[in-house]
């Protein structure tokens, strides 16, 4: 993709689904491109997509509907109701979320995850487009489905990808690939397995979009925000796929006295073991135009479409909200 896209990732936090059609409509004439959004312990992903598809000309994206959560028929249908809303303008983007959410939460079995994603870009490719599925895969099958009306137009397929398999898979049977926690240092190592895997593939490697969603701590750099920042930062990167990601990264080394405290129960130690360098390499942070030349890191690195998710410390409800809407303002690409 030659047009890079600064974006929106939604719902953001303190407002409700129904107020994101003033906030779209805003961000729309703020020039963002897209509003993408994604699916842990609030919303689901498709909701906040319905509501701004249908009340704005913005694209919109999942990251991610889980390929776990719903079986496939269920999964299909859900992207056609958001396709009818955004007529053209939806991505469906799917990936295996992680460990808790599947296993703890939902009562699943994180089984297979390249082999889960795979199978589902094969069955969502044939439903989608209309088709009578009869399909046996290794993680579930398929006997029948028939979507009862065709999508309006094609729905791109993106796959969330951390490490080197699933990076590939992407760069081989999905439109785009979707990264996050990550540095734009970083950037540049997967975005190449991706590429590589796309031209072994016989595509064309530019025809991969490759879309991420920076977490970006919108509060003055202060001691209590920093905390807050490496407190997210904890919550993430001690899961077991997102552990296994940064080793991957060559960040071991740097973590590796976080992973050690947290695994020995010692959470404050765990927040005090991040290196310094290590929070200003994933999070972005800073005065709006710091915090603007490192979103151009990321795009100079090879993100086509960055999506930005507003993080505040801020614990009054109001506050919180006049916060994030002053940095979707100073975020914006106009």
């Amino acid at each position: 993709m030659a047009e890079k896209r600064i974006s929106l990732s939604v719902p953001m936090d303190g407002f409700l689904i129904s107020e994101h059609v003033e906030l779209a409509r805003e961000a729309e004439r703020l020039g963002y491109t897209d509003a993408w959004s994604y699916e842990v312990d609030g919303t689901d992903c498709f909701a906040p997509l319905a509501v701004i598809g249908a009340s704005t000309d913005l694209r919109v994206g999942t990251a991610i509907a889980n390929v776990y959560t719903r079986g496939p028929a269920t999964l299909a249908q859900c992207a056609l109701g958001v396709a009818e809303a955004a007529p053209g303008r939806f991505v469906l983007g799917i990936g295996t979320g992680s460990q808790p959410i599947v296993e703890m939460w939902n009562g699943g079995t994180f089984y297979r995850p390249l082999t889960r994603v795979r199978e589902m870009v094969a069955f969502l490719r044939q439903a989608l487009a209309g088709e009578r599925v009869m399909f046996e895969g290794k993680t579930f099958s398929v006997n029948g489905f028939r979507l009862s009306r065709p999508a309006p137009a094609p729905i791109p397929i993106q796959v969330a990808a951390l490490r080197e398999n699933m990076l590939r898979l992407a760069g081989e049977v999905a439109d785009g690939c979707i990264i996050n926690w990550l540095s734009a240092e970083d950037v540049r190592k997967s975005v190449g397995v991706v590429r590589e895997a796309a031209k072994a593939a016989g595509r064309d490697p530019a025809s991969v979009e490759i879309t991420a969603r920076l977490m970006m701590v919108i509060d003055p750099v202060t001691q209590e925000a920093d905390l807050f920042a490496r407190r997210h930062i904890n919550g993430y990167l001690n899961v077991p796929v997102y552990k296994e990601f940064h080793r991957w990264l060559g960040r071991g080394p740097a973590l590796q006295a976080m992973w050690d405290a947290w695994d020995a129960g010692d959470r404050r130690g765990a927040v005090a073991a991040i290196p310094a360098h290590t929070v200003d390499e994933v999070i972005v942070r800073g005065t709006p135009a710091e915090r603007r030349e490192h979103v151009e890191r990321y795009l100079d690195a090879g993100v086509d479409t960055a999506f930005l998710m507003f993080l505040t410390g801020e614990t009054d409800p109001q506050r919180k909200r006049e916060v994030i809407l002053q940095a979707m303002r100073e975020m914006a690409p106009r």
